[in-house]
């Protein structure tokens, strides 16, 4: 058996298999799985491309923080964060203050495979939604980079499979994940 010490941070591309694989994670730990936008439109009343339209990005990013600070003190859990939250020093330094981030790497190919059919992609509503996609991929790439661990996402694994290479990650660090007697 492990324990939880801290709450894991999933971050990444939309399509990346955030919230997939951070569902999967918090059945294998045990622990709560927490999706900060999921948190932020509760909070709002709105859906997330609402907010974008209506308050703006800036807005939006504002109250991300204010979730991230909030679910990042509370019990260890698994959270799965939109793909432009780890983009802030201010979120990376939380995370990396009471958190693990785990960036979930995959390739542009793969993540457009993933996202091309969902109209709820706000950022993805422009006349050439691929070519945004690389545009945000090559944006975002350094950022990702700061993450605390990285796991790289197959199109051929299953997102059990995706899940278990994140404990076997986190089981690296000792700060993170505890074993303890069955």
């Amino acid at each position: 058996m492990v324990r939880l010490k801290k709450t894991v941070v999933m971050v990444g591309m939309m399509g990346a298999g955030k919230t997939a694989v951070g569902t999967a994670l918090a059945r294998l730990l045990a622990v709560p799985f927490l999706d900060s936008d999921e948190e932020i439109v509760h909070a709002a009343d709105r859906s997330i491309a609402e907010i974008f339209e209506r308050d703006g990005e800036a807005f939006f990013r504002a109250r991300e923080t204010e979730v991230l600070n909030r679910l990042l003190r509370g019990t260890p859990c698994v959270l799965s964060t939109g793909g432009g939250a780890f983009l802030s020093q201010t979120n990376r330094a939380l995370i990396h203050d009471a958190g693990i981030s785990v960036w979930l790497r995959a390739d542009l190919e793969l993540l457009w495979q993933r996202v091309r059919h969902k109209a709820t992609r706000p950022l993805l509503r422009t006349a050439n939604p691929r070519e945004t996609l690389r545009g945000l991929y090559d944006a975002r790439l350094p950022f990702y980079q700061m993450a605390d661990l990285t796991v790289d996402s197959h199109s051929d694994l299953s997102v059990e499979d995706m899940a278990q290479r994140v404990v076997e990650a986190l089981a690296t660090r000792a700060d993170v994940l505890e074993r303890t007697p069955e």
